[in-house]
């Protein structure tokens, strides 16, 4: 015995899946191109350089910037002197080779860049870069 619907239904291209990709691709690209601006909240006035040589960052890098003020911040984020020493100490633990730039403002005291530089070598890190501004001419 033969069952006999009087109406079929008609296909329908589901787009909640795809729907569903497309925000989390957004979510995604949002939260990836936010990462690489952290950096650039810190208002640092490099000072110019006419010899510089262009070098890669990496992932394992130390970022410790100086403001005009003389206080330090690791990876941008505000640190005193026990805060430098302690991420500086964590770091040598991790890996005693580890890269350390120091961004230091034009007008930054030099006693405070000096005192990076103490500690980093205190801690035996000696891989320690200081980040200037290109001078284009």
């Amino acid at each position: 015995m033969a069952v006999r619907y009087e109406e079929e239904e008609k296909p329908e291209v589901q787009l909640t899946s795809m729907m569903d990709c497309i925000f989390l691709m957004l979510i995604f690209f949002l939260v990836s191109s936010q990462l690489k601006k952290v950096e650039k909240e810190l208002p640092i006035e490099l000072p110019r350089a006419n010899t510089t040589r262009d070098v890669k960052s990496t992932p394992d890098l130390i970022t410790v910037s100086v403001n005009a003020k003389g206080e330090l911040f690791v990876n941008s984020k505000p640190v005193g002197d026990a805060g430098l020493k302690n991420a500086l100490a964590n770091a040598a633990k991790e890996n005693p080779d580890r890269r350390i730039r120091i961004n230091g403002d034009v007008f930054a005291p030099f006693r405070s860049i000096v005192q990076v530089l103490d500690t980093c070598q205190g801690e035996g890190l000696t891989v320690v870069g200081i980040h200037t501004a290109t001078d284009i001419r």
